[in-house]
């Protein structure tokens, strides 16, 4: 019987080290990096400039944010730099830091190898990115846009950065490797396609992961857009906001007009406050998107008003009693 036992056993391990092998080492699996050469134009930099800082928001994590100011804008001469930090203490399964994307880092990768990473979440060296970059989202994007990026990315000023190595959590350190899937691009409509054209844009903004609250890391279904995910802040939570068309705690009530003066609120980098101790901040980069085109913003209020609308109300900050 101890045999029996043992063989069991035996056959167990080596069941699991084969799977915990296959997860670690033969994935993740999307391919090669494609082999292409991006035209760099002056069409291609400024709509690149304009997707990675305005809608898609690249800028965003890879950049230095003023967190003393009201929606954290980003700090002058930080454009690429990287070393956001993202911890335990935020809910994040470790430690991880944004890379640095200016040619400084990225001088020595291709074209293909800055395109699969958008898309996939898989690097230069064969490496699973930590999903905080909504690549499953980018996956989906036009790869003219993507290519428009790549543009953009190559001609940021050089700067150089010492960004610490990440430390993944078991388990994570296994499943990261399954999270990334081959792109599956999506053909950008016409700008007059107004509610198809807003889709793309909510879409390749990943809008749906900020604005949807969730589980063990998935999103909670059918509550999509429906706001009240918590993010902790210095000195309390910030909660993002309900974005379907229900008419009470929604965008029901909401005029295109009201939507599109919401972003452009923060158009002028000088009329963003100083943070006081008695306000939470938001990680809404509400001055990045305050650049977003009114016809992009026209398109995503279309777009927004015609799913589903779902009463969330949800209490936006909530400041920590000390």
């Amino acid at each position: 019987m101890k045999k029996v036992f043992l063989i069991v056993f035996l056959i167990v391990v080596i069941a699991v080290a084969g799977i915990a092998g296959y997860l670690k080492f033969a994935l993740p699996d999307v391919g090669p990096a494609p082999e292409i050469t991006v035209t760099i134009t002056p069409e291609r930099i400024q709509r690149g400039e304009y997707l990675a800082n305005h809608v898609a928001v690249c800028m965003d994590c890879h950049s230095t944010r003023d967190w003393n100011r009201f929606t954290g804008p980003l700090l002058p001469g930080t454009l690429g730099k990287g070393g956001e930090y993202f911890g335990k203490e935020m809910g994040f399964p470790g430690v991880f830091y944004s890379k640095n994307i200016t040619p400084e880092n990225l001088g020595t990768w291709t074209d293909g190898e800055i395109f699969r990473t958008i898309t996939t979440g898989v690097n230069k060296n064969g490496e699973a990115m930590f999903p905080v970059m909504p690549y499953m989202h980018y996956g989906k994007m036009d790869k003219e846009d993507v290519y428009d990026i790549i543009a953009y990315l190559r001609q940021l000023p050089m700067i150089k950065s010492d960004i610490p190595q990440r430390n993944i959590d078991f388990p994570m350190s296994f499943i990261l490797n399954t999270i990334p899937v081959k792109p599956v691009p999506l053909e950008r409509p016409a700008k007059t396609d107004l509610v198809n054209y807003g889709a793309y844009i909510v879409t390749i903004a990943a809008c749906i992961d900020c604005h949807t609250q969730v589980e063990k890391g998935q999103i909670i279904p059918g509550m999509e857009y429906a706001g009240g995910r918590e993010f902790k802040m210095g000195n309390g939570v910030v909660r993002s906001a309900n974005i379907t068309p229900d008419a009470e705690t929604g965008l029901g009530n909401w005029t295109e007009d009201a939507f599109i003066a919401r972003f452009k609120a923060y158009s002028d980098p000088a009329s963003i406050a100083q943070l006081t101790s008695d306000r939470v901040n938001t990680i809404m980069p509400w001055s990045m998107y305050a650049g977003m085109d009114t016809t992009d913003l026209r398109a995503i209020y279309a777009y927004l008003k015609t799913i589903k609308p779902i009463k969330n109300k949800v209490e936006h900050f909530q400041l920590q009693v000390k």
